[in-house]
This record gives C-alpha cells, structure tokens and sequence, in this order.
C-alpha cells in the first residue's frame, strides 16, 4: 500500500486464492502473478518458506529480492545471489492478514538489512533507496550478528509476554479479577503476545541456539532477583532496579534528521562486498546514515562512496574505518 501510494505498480501472490482477492479490493495490488520486470520482489511467508520463495522469485525476476523475515543467517546462506539481500522490519501490530494492512506502518521503524557475502552493491543501494521512500531508517548487520541481537530484543520478549500471559490466565480462582487488574504495565509487557502464533514455530526452531542463550539468562537474571527477594535485599534491589530505570530512559529515541550534517567521503575499490561492510561497521557503532551515493571512477576500478551522517558521530565512524583499512575524509555541507 505504501508503494502504490509513491506511485509504484505491485503484482503479488499468494497461496490463499482468497487473500489475493481481498488483496485486490483493498487496494494492496494492482495485479495477481509475478511480474518478471518486477524490479524488487519483496517475500513474505513463514521463515522456513522463505528460501524456496526466494530463489523463485530471483528466477522468475530480474530485479533485487529482499525478504522480511525475523531470521537471517539460514536465509541469507541458503539464497546465495548478487541480486538477494535479506531484511527485516523491526515493525508490526497485533492485526494480522491483509486487512491488518497500515500503509505507515514502516515510517519512522527500523529495517535492518543483512547483506550476504555475495550481495553486489547495487543491490544493496537500490533496496536501500526504496526502503527509504518508506520512512524507515537502515540499519546493516551482518546475519549472525542480527540473529543474536534480535533473540534478545524480539524472540524472547515474545515469549516471556506468553509466559506471563499464560500464567495470569491459568490463575483459574482469581482470573476475572486478575485480568481486570491488569492494566498498565501488564498490558504494555504482554501486547506482543497477542500476535499471531503461526509465524513462531519457524522462528524458534530457525534461530534455537540464539534464544536459548539469551532465554539461559534471562532465567539465571531472574534466580538473582529472586534470591534478592527472598533475602530482602534493598540494596541490592535498588541498585538492580536503578540500573534498568537508567538503561531504558538511555535507549536512542526514534531517529529524526539532525540540523548539522557531516558528509563522510570514502574511496573504495569495486569488488563485491564493500559497501555492506562498511555501512555494516557504521551500524555496528550506531551511525545513522541518512542517505548515500557512489561515484563511479572513469576507470570503473574504484569510486567514492558519500554517507551523510548526523555531524557529532563522524568522527567515532572516521575513525574505525581507519582502523579498518579505509581511507575516509570528510566535508561540511554549504
């Protein structure tokens, strides 16, 4: 809907003859097949489909392929192609299907891209470009890397709020009064598990070994508030209690575009790879990049990449591509 609404013509598929339909009167497609001139091919299916869909469409297609599940590193390992670029929205709502659709739902949300190793870069700048007609800000990370922060900020909260959820629920003597108690933070820690339970199965088994680590500490985090409640522990309570109060009120606001912009200026050579790497870096040190352009040498053996980053963070971004090998330099902008 988003991209119909900025002009583009979408075809789309589906298994669900009837979703397709509803698709169409909702005005979510203009059309139903693929389309081989399709310049980007967007997958969105359980996790596990997501390869199989994927090479499809890079063979039915001439376009980028990118996909929007929570998962990565098995995606973009199996999908081996120039012309494929594993994503993820950091968005939703508790609706689900098509009648869910909210064609803001991406504006102002992070979208994490995950170039693969074999990724080029005109992959990644052309799916990048049309994210950014969304509103969402990119963020780059390696897969590994993504799955690993992603069981922490996504997988197990998700099934902590089920957890909890399912214990208000089992309370059988005092569940009518329990959970018309349960207002404020009780509802603001289990919405998300009022999302729909299909897509989880494929997440947790394609990501088990990262949500089982960080569900390991979550648990052993627990046993030590447990054991500080037991041993009516204030100082040890309010030192834990304070430290989280200033972790939260600490976590980045949503970005906006700053007044004083720093171009950074980066020669690179043209191999594959190089512009994931090194937008991947900026991530990795929460740099926000707010827009990018390569210019292409003559020669076609090199180019200079510009990133346009908020001004007071160049310097920190300068300075790990020096370490990395980069030669950068930057400018003001008039």
């Amino acid at each position: 809907m988003a991209l119909r609404r900025g002009g583009w013509v979408v075809s789309g598929v589906d298994h669900d003859e009837a979703r397709v339909a509803r698709a169409l009167e909702l005005g979510a497609i203009d059309s139903v097949g693929n389309d081989p001139r399709a310049e980007i091919t967007f997958v969105a299916t359980p996790v596990r489909s997501i390869a199989a869909a994927s090479k499809r469409a890079l063979a039915e297609t001439s376009g980028v392929v990118t996909d929007v599940g929570s998962v990565k590193r098995a995606i973009v390992e199996a999908v081996n192609d120039p012309r494929f670029i594993g994503g993820h929205p950091m968005a939703g709502a508790e609706t689900d299907g098509v009648d869910g659709a909210d064609p803001d739902l991406f504006s102002g949300a992070v979208w994490v891209l995950t170039p693969g190793e074999v990724t080029s870069d005109e992959t990644y700048t052309y799916a990048r470009s049309v994210l950014t007609e969304l509103g969402a800000e990119i963020v780059s990370l390696p897969p590994q890397r993504h799955d690993k922060l992603v069981a922490f900020v996504s997988h197990v909260p998700h099934l902590t709020a089920a957890s909890l959820m399912t214990i208000a629920s089992d309370q059988a003597d005092d569940r009518r009064v329990m959970l018309r108690l349960a207002a404020g933070g009780f509802r603001d820690m289990t919405r998300i598990a009022s999302g729909h339970p299909g897509i989880w199965p494929d997440i947790c088994g394609e990501n088990r070994d990262e949500i089982l680590s960080a569900l390991d500490q979550l648990m052993e985090t627990l046993s030590s508030v447990r054991r500080i409640v037991a041993e009516d522990d204030h100082e040890s309570l309010t030192a834990l209690l304070s430290g989280a109060r200033a972790a939260r009120m600490n976590l980045p606001a949503r970005f906006g575009r700053p007044a004083q912009l720093m171009e950074v200026l980066i020669p690179i050579p043209d191999e594959p790879g190089v512009l994931a790497d090194v937008t991947t870096r900026a991530s990795e040190l929460d740099v926000s990049i707010l827009d990018l352009e390569i210019s292409h040498s003559p020669e076609g053996q090199k180019g200079v990449l510009h990133l346009l980053v908020e001004a007071h963070r160049s310097d920190e971004l300068v300075e790990s591509l020096h370490a990395y090998g980069y030669k950068p330099s930057t400018r003001t902008l008039v």
